[in-house]
């Protein structure tokens, strides 16, 4: 309450106030202090006067009216309230009384003063401030505090004389002495969960408000005081159009225009009073109510912090189960590559039996005819001649037909790689997702209510962002949904009753998943708000299910119908023109189907799609052939290196070919040298087995060209060249293996298996 009686200007107490047409209080001293005789009347000047006339004759009866009665109560009193953005219809500035006909008092007798606090100017005649009215309430609470603030808080409960209080109990609003405290207020007991405090500060105020009277008390309780202007006049009535008090001359002399708006003073004082009671009773509620707001503020603040605590905590437990689950599956990736390092092993040993003992039958042959050839009888010679010459045509023939050299060269190593992406993109997405519990949201609530006072609108609120039931199935929109090459889209909508607009449980997002195409297991491979997906890299000529839920804080919904979508059944892909790595050197046709090099060191280009199950075959046709260059057709990891000839490292396997002959390369070892080249329109075709056998096999111009390429193929292999300067090549996808190609692979696989068996 302080504030409310320190002087705006000086800061101090008030002393001797009046108050301002403005409801605004100033010290006298200060008033006069800062009232001044106006340099030039104000820019509304120019609209009072005659012009004034004119228009609040423009203006409606009603405001002309109320301006003239307004303007002869304050210029009565000698003071003019103006304010500098005022458009009404009242005169912008008016001094002295009626008699004056509207015109502007002499410059040298005008005093104006701006409020300090609104910046309104107020103007006077001669008489300046003192003929504002005296601010007597306010000068008797002033002169209450000033004396509540000095006066000796005095024990409540002591019998005979009273001792000064030494303390206060907020729960009783006592004052007690050290020796009253003891005997009537122990610190034991029902009494003991009490506050007490020191008998200051706010005891002060609540001793000026049960009725600590000063010096002017009587006054204000002996009866009304006398009127200022006339000499042994009781002020007893009320002005309610001038807001003035006044007694029975000045109601004869200034008031007989409005004889109906006078009132007693005392009905006056209690009418404004009850207003005035029920204005704060309404300022208390809310009081109160930004009370309790505060402290459930504060209340949540602790419960924030507790929060927090309870979050870090799961927080540290999940992560600690995901690290608990990486090490188990840490050890299972491990102990399986542990076995297939075992079964490669054995492999290896086997071959290197396999290879020894031919080796040992070949060296032994080959000693037996040394000595043959040694031999000095001609007679003799000729016996054995033709017989060990045809063991030996036999014997190498039969080091191709067993491809045991070529075995050696195509070492079964470790082809396994960790694919650890899915795992890193999940933890670089881990992250929160607001679901509370339902008694989070009616916190919630219940701050908007009492942020908003509207207990109404925030309940509706919390309902509609915090439902209680989780949704249910969407529906699978069919005719938008769609299969194309190896990927497959899924559109759908929302829940019946769930749309916008609608008053169904809301939806935050929604679950797509997929089996693996042999109707096996789903997985998830969409979470978020969209109502289509279109998920990439499937396997061609499969049939995909697929279904999707929604979900939102109170849970996940039912699954929707289940949409079943077919993959191509042969694959159709291009050159990858932006994929990343992709050589400088290398040119590609606009539909990104044809590809040259301009450089002499190979550059490896991939296609967009790739393999990993199914039987597959394409062609290249060789558009251009200049120079004496052996391009490379084969397939590759996604991560094999581009800059040097396919088939160099273990990423890649290739056959490079040039106009005689051709080779197979993997790992940068050579195998199995074939006669037969390519030139100009030559077409080669590769036959990729991820289905049964797991092999790779080449053709030129529609015949094979060597035996089966690779065998053991397992994982993701791309369609891959490498070219360099001179040669151009059109690849061609979409096509159906053809059936004497696919009889004829069958039928080399079974002659290598017999042939092992044979060599076994």
């Amino acid at each position: 309450m302080e504030d409310e009686l320190r002087c705006p200007a000086c800061k101090k107490f008030f002393s001797d106030p009046v108050l301002l047409p403005c409801w605004h209080a100033l010290c006298l001293a200060c008033a006069v202090g800062m009232q001044a005789p106006p340099d030039s009347p104000p820019d509304s000047a120019s609209s009072s006067g005659v012009g004034d006339s004119n228009s609040m004759n423009n203006g409606a009866p009603g405001d002309q009216e109320a301006d003239k009665l307004s303007i002869l109560s304050e210029t009565d009193s000698g003071v003019v309230c103006s304010s500098s953005t005022s458009t009404g219809s009242r005169p912008g500035s008016y001094v002295g009384t009626p008699g004056n006909g509207g015109c502007f008092p002499p410059s040298g007798g005008t005093l104006c003063l701006s409020c300090p606090v609104c910046q309104k100017t107020v103007f006077f005649d001669e008489g300046g401030a003192h003929n504002l009215p005296k601010y007597r309430a306010m000068q008797r609470i002033v002169d209450k505090y000033v004396e509540a603030r000095n006066v000796k808080l005095m024990c409540q409960m002591c019998e005979k004389e009273p001792q000064e209080a030494t303390v206060a109990c907020e729960q009783c609003e006592v004052l007690y002495c050290e020796s009253c405290r003891e005997s009537c207020h122990p610190k034991r007991g029902p009494l003991a969960a009490h506050n007490l405090g020191p008998a200051q500060g706010s005891w002060a105020s609540s001793t000026l408000s049960r009725g600590i009277r000063g010096p002017g008390s009587q006054q204000e309780n002996g009866g009304n005081p006398g009127c200022l202007e006339h000499a042994g006049e009781t002020v007893s009535l009320y002005c309610a159009l001038c807001k003035i008090a006044a007694c029975g001359l000045c109601l004869r002399d200034r008031h007989t225009a409005h004889p109906h708006d006078v009132l007693p003073l005392a009905a006056a004082c209690k009418a404004q009073k009850t207003e005035l009671s029920q204005n704060l009773q309404q300022l208390s509620e809310r009081a109160r109510s930004t009370t309790e707001f505060i402290q459930r503020l504060k209340r949540m603040t602790d419960k924030v912090h507790e929060e927090c605590i309870s979050l870090e905590e799961e927080v540290e437990e999940r992560i600690n189960a995901l690290i608990a689950m990486l090490q188990s599956r840490k050890a299972r990736l491990i102990e399986a590559a542990r076995q297939t390092r075992e079964a490669r092993v054995r492999l290896l040993r086997d071959q290197v039996s396999r290879c020894a003992g031919h080796l040992q039958t070949t060296t032994g042959l080959l000693t037996f005819c040394i000595e043959a050839l040694k031999e000095t009888d001609s007679a003799a010679f000729l016996q054995i001649g033709g017989m060990l010459s045809m063991r030996a045509a036999t014997a190498a023939g039969s080091w191709g037909a067993a491809e045991g050299v070529q075995e050696i060269a195509r070492l079964p190593l470790l082809d396994l790689t960790l694919d650890d992406k899915p795992v890193r993109r999940a933890i670089d997405q881990l992250t929160f997702v607001q679901m509370k519990l339902r008694t989070q949201s009616k916190e919630r609530a219940q701050m908007i209510q009492l942020a908003t006072f509207s207990a109404d609108a925030a309940a509706t609120e919390g309902e509609d962002r915090y439902p209680t039931s989780a949704p249910g199935a969407p529906l699978l929109l069919p005719e938008e949904c769609s299969a194309e090459n190896n990927s497959v889209t899924v559109a759908w909508q929302a829940p019946p009753g769930c749309g916008p607009g609608q008053r169904g449980p809301a939806i935050e997002g929604y679950l797509l998943e997929l089996d693996d195409g042999c109707a096996g297991e789903f997985r998830e491979v969409y979470c978020g708000r969209e109502t289509i997906c279109t998920v990439d890299g499937l396997h061609f000529n499969s049939l995909y299910n697929a279904r999707v839920r929604a979900f939102n804080s109170a849970g996940e919904g039912d699954y929707s119908e289940l949409i079943g979508l077919q993959t191509a059944e042969v694959a159709w892909f291009s050159w990858a023109m932006c994929a990343p790595g992709l050589p400088q050197e290398i040119s590609m046709s606009e539909d990104a189907m044809s590809a040259s090099c301009e450089g002499y060191e190979h550059r490896v280009v991939l296609s967009t799609v790739g393999f990993s199950r199914g039987i597959h075959y394409w062609e290249l046709t060789i558009d251009r052939y200049h120079s004496d260059t052996d391009p490379a057709f084969g397939i590759a990891r996604a991560d094999v290196s581009r800059d040097q000839m396919l088939g160099k490292d273990d990423r890649g396997w290739s056959m490079y070919i040039d106009r005689q002959r051709s080779w197979f390369m993997h790992g940068g070892v050579h195998a199995q040298r074939t006669e037969g080249g390519i030139q100009q329109g030559s077409t080669v075709g590769l036959l990729l087995d991820l289905e049964s056998t797991h092999t790779l096999r080449f053709f030129v111009d529609g015949q094979p060209q060597g035996g089966i390429a690779f065998r053991d193929l397992y994982g993701v292999f791309y369609p891959a060249v490498s070219l360099n300067r001179g040669v151009c090549v059109t690849l061609h996808t979409a096509l159906d293996v053809p059936r004497h190609l696919l009889l004829l692979d069958h039928q080399l696989e079974d002659a290598y298996v017999c042939g092992d068996v044979l060599q076994s």
